[in-house]
């Protein structure tokens, strides 16, 4: 099965061409998967569908989510449909395995008022303090993946336009307006912070850790986890929650759903509709706290 492994994800980098973050999923989960088989003694052509289910029922006994079961049954599909598509097994043992419902539910958004609190923790007049706020200006004000931020280069600004280009899942490029607010920050960073940073080395990434090179998705989850903490926010934070907080704010604004989606690059406009129920999950909060018979 290693050699199985290593040709799946060598046909969907090259044929494919799926992003290292997908890639790296689902290695994660065929690896697992081979490890319990090898345990097991299950060579490739002895594993059914009555196999599959004993792995399935031992990672919810493990205490693996919904979602992780699910996504492991979504690497086996396709892995077991591309041995099968390339007659490396005699049978493909997916067939009869049916995913458990997924979880409804929903993400965390802050309020505006949180986000506020915590673009002023990050007011610290140092470099790296100046960085620190850039970076969240620019996620608030854009809704940008974590890797889409991390990765974005100098020459993806276009900031006397107000626009900045990313290239989201599936090598797709789209383009994100960026407002003022966001911008001067980058040009105040600009000026000096990210020289410092850089200590006369040169990168095309925007944003840089305090060695000059690009900043990594760990390096923006500990920042965002630190100043949360600062800021007093008590709620389960990550990078993605200010994407969600951006969709959801400006849906409560007044955004059409086509907008927020070609905004956030979703291919399926099913995946945006999530922000309507958040939004209007945040309604029944403010109409709750506010009317005087609710």
């Amino acid at each position: 099965m290693d050699n199985a492994i290593v040709d799946y994800l060598h046909y969907i980098r090259i044929e494919r061409g799926l992003s290292e973050n997908t890639i790296k999923s689902y290695r994660q989960d065929l690896q697992q998967f081979n490890a319990y088989a090898t345990q097991e003694k299950w060579s490739l052509n002895d594993i059914d569908h009555f196999l599959i289910l004993a792995w399935l029922n031992q990672l919810q006994i493990l205490g693996k989510s919904n979602n992780s079961v699910i996504r492991m049954v979504t690497a086996l599909r396709k892995f077991f449909g591309y041995l099968s598509q390339e007659q490396l097994i005699l049978h493909n043992p997916m067939i009869d395995v049916k995913p458990p419902k997924k979880s409804s539910h929903l993400p965390a958004v802050l309020t505006v008022a949180e986000i506020d609190a915590l673009l002023q923790v990050s007011i610290e007049q140092t470099a790296l303090g100046i960085r620190n706020r850039t970076l969240l200006e620019v996620m608030y004000a854009t809704g940008l993946r974590v890797s889409e931020l991390v990765n974005l280069k100098m020459s993806d600004l276009h900031l006397q336009l107000g626009l900045i280009q990313t290239i989201g899942k599936g090598d797709k490029e789209r383009i994100i307006p960026i407002g003022d607010v966001a911008s001067e920050w980058l040009e105040k960073y600009f000026s000096g912070s990210r020289l410092a940073l850089l200590k006369e080395r040169e990168s095309d990434f925007v944003f840089l850790n305090d060695r000059g090179n690009q900043l990594t998705r760990q390096g923006v989850w500990k920042i965002i986890k630190k100043l949360v903490l600062e800021a007093g926010i008590t709620k389960n934070v990550s990078p993605h929650t200010l994407r969600h907080s951006f969709a959801t704010h400006i849906l409560e604004n007044g955004a059409d759903l086509r907008i927020v989606q070609e905004l956030l690059g979703h291919a399926d406009i099913s995946t945006t509709q999530i922000y309507t129920h958040i939004s209007k999950k945040r309604l029944s909060e403010v109409y709750d706290n506010f009317h005087p018979r609710a």
